[in-house]
């Protein structure tokens, strides 16, 4: 009876904890961020906070910024969020191993296409907008995902409050500092993404960061496991 039991949860637990694989999708987003931004036209399509602020410049005219790039990245964010919010309570309520698995698989599909849609039709009009929805569609769907799997200080889009509690919670801030590790792993993922995503697009172009985005996401749908 013990035996049987247990291999339900020794399924669950098999592969990488969710930490890790929510620190491997903070380096995803700071790719797709650096794709989007560096050669997308100053727009974001992972971190929404920014996007709405490159909004607001672009409404007030100020030159580099597109309103239209703009709002085509929040609608296909908030469409991919719907699409997230949708799936998780269909899958949510089985296997979270398996829920995971199938969005992290999701988003490395989506991100690979846009990685042969940059390879195959660099520089075009049609392409820029194709991958700002498809990117910014499955940053939403990821994030809806990740709200709903609730693992502190792991947003893997967002930085403000987890730097704010870094800072707050420290022991300079009258706190303990318990979660510092984990805050201070997601600002360096963060930026290691960001760092790898510019190297290759101002080296590479837009395709080969993609690819690694895609390839990233598709490591990790295969290594996840449903515990944290």
């Amino acid at each position: 009876m013990t035996t049987e039991t247990q291999k339900p949860h020794d399924r669950e637990g098999r592969g990488l904890r969710l930490v890790g694989v929510l620190l491997g999708l903070t380096v995803v987003s700071g790719i797709v961020d650096a794709v989007s931004y560096l050669g997308l036209g100053h727009v974001f399509t992972a971190n929404m906070t920014g996007n709405v602020v490159v909004l607001g410049f672009a409404a007030a005219g100020a030159p580099g910024f597109s309103t239209t790039h703009s709002l085509v990245s929040l609608g296909s964010f908030l469409v991919g969020a719907v699409a997230g919010g949708r799936s998780g309570r269909r899958l949510g309520t089985g296997s979270r191993r398996t829920w995971v698995r199938i969005i992290l698989c999701a988003e490395a599909l989506l991100v690979g296409a846009t990685a042969l849609v940059a390879h195959l039709a660099p520089g075009r009009t049609g392409t820029v907008y194709t991958l700002i929805a498809v990117t910014a569609f499955a940053m939403g769907l990821r994030n809806a995902t990740v709200r709903k799997l609730g693992v502190p200080d792991l947003t893997t889009t967002v930085l403000t409050m987890t730097l704010t509690g870094l800072a707050a919670d420290s022991r300079l801030g009258g706190g303990q500092g318990s979660r510092s590790p984990r805050r201070t792993a997601s600002v360096v993922a963060m930026l290691a993404g960001a760092v790898l995503g510019a190297w290759l697009v101002l080296h590479h172009g837009l395709g080969l960061p993609l690819l690694v985005a895609a390839l990233l996401s598709g490591v990790l749908a295969v290594t996840a496991s449903g515990r944290e």
